[in-house]
């Protein structure tokens, strides 16, 4: 299995040029038809962070978390759920919706849930440039610790792509697949701390909820952006992180690279 794995990688490592070229035109073609273009891709993240401090801090005036501004704390763990959502929920059904490629003999197939990741990694890092404004706007100070968010931001890369992988492989032979995302989306978005502090939940039921891979994600941000917390100093979160994450990649690669062959004919 690993050196399956292994030479899948490698032979997606090699089309890197292809990937970019194309990450660089599913971005554009978001915006082409638009009067403005690529300036919505910086005003869209602007506007939602607006939105939620005029209606958190300005309208309802919710109390800080741990002597952080609620939108602050907020706005740092949508940043990654947001990103994490709009690929899976794409990339699902990436294999389908291009499937004039994949009867090219060709092309490799398993480049195109990549090229998603990086066209959306793209907006991501706008909604990520807006946070440091509302930081700064919220006088929030910075610290070294920020520079992890490089490590969390690799760490989510490789769970969107495991689960890529497998959910637009499985999605080619089982249309459900792409309703059953849809619900593990609105189900995940509500047992991840998100909009409610993990300390809110008894001692005795926070176990279960650490189990999903987004909750180390979501608390990697804020420890990067807003307390300033070594991502070692939770080595044992880490660890059963990445077991689960390499556990996702290596289901993911192999399950793709077993049904790839078969998406024509079904296509």
């Amino acid at each position: 299995m690993i050196t399956q794995v292994l030479d899948f990688i490698k032979d997606v490592y090699l089309k890197r040029s292809l990937v970019y070229i194309m990450a660089k035109r599913d971005f554009q073609t978001q915006y082409i038809d638009s009067v403005f273009g690529l300036v919505w891709a910086v005003v869209q993240p602007l506007v939602m962070v607006v939105i939620l401090w005029f209606v958190f801090s300005v309208g309802f005036r919710v109390q800080p978390v741990e002597n952080v501004p609620f939108v602050v704390w907020l706005v740092a763990g949508l940043a990654p759920w947001f990103f994490f959502s709009e690929v899976l929920a794409t990339n699902t059904r990436i294999i389908v919706h291009n499937s004039f490629l994949v009867k090219k003999v060709v092309f490799r197939v398993s480049i195109l849930p990549i090229v998603k990741i990086l066209s959306s990694g793209l907006i991501h890092l706008f909604f990520l440039i807006c946070l440091f404004g509302l930081l700064w706007f919220n006088d929030v100070g910075f610290s070294f610790w920020v520079f992890q968010i490089i490590y969390y931001l690799f760490a989510l890369l490789v769970l969107m792509l495991g689960l890529s992988w497998l959910t637009s492989a499985l999605n080619v032979f089982v249309k459900d697949v792409g309703q059953i995302v849809s619900i593990f989306l609105q189900f995940g978005f509500w047992a991840t701390p998100i909009f409610w502090n993990v300390n809110q939940i008894p001692e005795m039921y926070r176990f279960y909820f650490q189990l999903n891979p987004m909750h180390y994600i979501v608390e990697g941000y804020r420890d990067a952006f807003i307390f300033h917390v070594p991502f070692w100093e939770k080595w044992e979160a880490g660890l059963f992180f990445w077991c689960v994450n390499i556990t996702i990649l290596l289901v993911g690669v192999v399950t793709f690279k077993r049904l790839r062959p078969h998406f024509a004919d079904v296509l």
